[in-house]
């Protein structure tokens, strides 16, 4: 336990520190070094600070571009708000906009889920191929706006990693909401601790999460930092077999791995509905992090507005390498 600890207070220092050098021009350069990209993830060894630093030029900002963007390009009518982070997760640059806004998690409450179930899985052996039988009385995919495309059988047997898959890829509520029931409850709040995260049981508001908040569980998945380094590129894995292929999928060529998940929300007090989505795009040597939650009227508007905000950071991070080849 105290080896966990340390891990995730390395993760989160590196991440103060880069907050202060994002806004101090005159200090000192920042390198976090890693072992070398290995399927999905990167492991991060250790966490420095270094003068005299030379490494590959980076990004150049463009955080004004997807301003521009939200404020002219768009029809206010169909987006009441946008959040937005970046972060280019070898290099370092980062930026967020809307950062104090706050929506519903909905589905993205399923990664940390599967994070805690692997995380059991380490001090539980044969956890993942332990075989349950299905038996919710409710049917919990009635109220998704976006459904899944397969769904458990009531009275099948399944193993918790298939069920972990299914609640993934095809975002089923039905798997969620069994997992929930077999994940062990001080093992799920430990990774809300851990991480210095709100755990959605103690908040009377459902609209709590943030884009600077959310981020922290893919960050975690890629540096390898929390759980052990098979967990890690597996849950990337099946994360990058979401069946959502639009949103931060649709703005970035179909030969780009994407490991993402989505979360949709309906008010049916305001008739306004919320859209989200988190992830790391593996652009060639240079893989990037990035998250949008919106809101407005209708989910095709908000649809379209995350995946030009892909697009437009995409086009960013493929010319300026290019540029530096």
């Amino acid at each position: 336990m105290f080896i966990l600890i340390i891990g995730v207070a390395v993760g989160f220092t590196a991440h103060i520190a880069m907050l202060k050098l994002q806004r101090n021009s005159n200090a000192t350069a920042y390198v976090e070094r890693r072992e070398g990209q290995t399927h999905y993830i990167n492991p991060l060894l250790a966490c420095d600070i270094a003068d005299n630093v030379i490494s590959e030029p980076e990004l150049a900002p463009f955080k004004n571009k997807i301003e521009k963007y939200l404020n002219s390009g768009i029809d206010k009518r169909l987006s009441k708000k946008v959040s937005v982070y970046f972060r280019e997760l070898n290099d370092g640059y980062w930026f967020s906009i809307g950062d104090t806004e706050r929506y519903t998690p909905a589905s993205l409450r399923k990664v940390p889920l599967m994070i805690s179930l692997l995380k059991q899985a380490e001090k539980e052996g044969g956890l993942l191929d332990r075989r349950v039988k299905f038996d919710l009385a409710n049917d919990y995919n009635l109220n998704q706006n976006i459904k899944p495309t397969q769904t458990l059988v009531f009275g099948n047997e399944y193993t918790i990693r298939e069920m972990i898959y299914r609640m993934i890829v095809y975002s089923d509520n039905n798997a969620f909401t069994f997992l929930t029931k077999q994940v062990n409850p001080d093992q799920f709040e430990k990774v809300y601790s851990n991480l210095r995260l709100q755990n959605p049981r103690a908040s009377n508001d459902d609209n709590f999460l943030s884009v600077q908040t959310y981020e922290s569980f893919f960050r975690v998945l890629y540096n390898a930092s929390y759980l052990s380094r098979d967990a890690s590129d597996w849950a990337l894995d099946i994360l990058s077999k979401s069946e959502f292929r639009t949103g931060l999928v649709a703005g970035v060529p179909s030969n780009i791995a994407v490991s993402h998940k989505f979360g949709e929300k309906s008010d049916a007090n305001d008739g306004t509905v919320q859209l989200h989505d988190c992830g790391i795009i593996y652009y060639p040597q240079h893989p990037y992090l990035l998250c949008v939650m919106t809101q407005g009227p209708n989910f095709e508007s908000l649809d379209n507005v995350i995946a030009e905000i892909s697009r437009i950071a995409f086009t960013e991070v493929d010319d300026q390498h290019s540029n530096h080849k």
